[in-house]
């Protein structure tokens, strides 16, 4: 690559690294795999820059990317294992039991959502997508992303329900 290539990179990966890392996060629930998936969309992404011509659908570019290396990865055998929740910074916030109590319990319900219906659900109410762009994102129809979104909605709200049973016993 030429420098002002490599420059043009760096300056969207200084920019963008933090955002795709939550995604990642958000998409496969542990920091660690996180890492890994956010790294291996980076490596794609310097592979390809001097091919993609729309510069402006770079996020769009990253997302797909992404959401295929969490999706694919699920598929593995050894990945079909549950990872322990990791901790997850403290918010900045009055009130940090609820908060916590809140996230470690949304973050546990959607690591019990199958991937496809987790991709959807962080593409759609995490990262802000319509229907079109998280159907683009993930390479189906809209149908399909409906769908996904309804079963996805239900699974997570199951899940919460038993996780906030448990967390209110507790």
């Amino acid at each position: 690559m030429t420098d002002a290539a490599d420059e043009a990179f760096a300056e969207y990966f200084r920019a963008r690294r933090d955002a795709v890392r939550r995604t990642a996060y958000l998409l496969c629930g542990d920091w660690h795999r996180a890492d890994d998936h956010a790294q291996a969309a980076f490596v794609a992404l310097h592979r390809h820059w001097r091919r993609i011509r729309d510069k402006e659908g770079l996020d769009a570019w990253m997302r797909r990317t992404l959401v295929r290396s969490v999706v694919d990865e699920s598929r593995r055998p050894w990945r079909r294992e549950k990872a322990p929740l990791t901790q997850v910074p403290d918010p900045p916030v009055a009130d940090r039991a609820d908060a916590i109590v809140t996230r470690e319990a949304l973050v546990a319900g959607l690591r019990s959502v199958p991937s496809k219906q987790r991709a959807v659900l962080v593409l759609r109410y995490f990262e802000g997508l319509d229907v079109a762009e998280t159907a683009a994102a993930m390479g189906c129809s809209t149908g399909t992303v409906k769908s996904q979104t309804a079963h996805g909605l239900a699974a997570l709200r199951a899940a919460l329900g038993d996780a906030l049973d448990d967390l209110r016993t507790a």
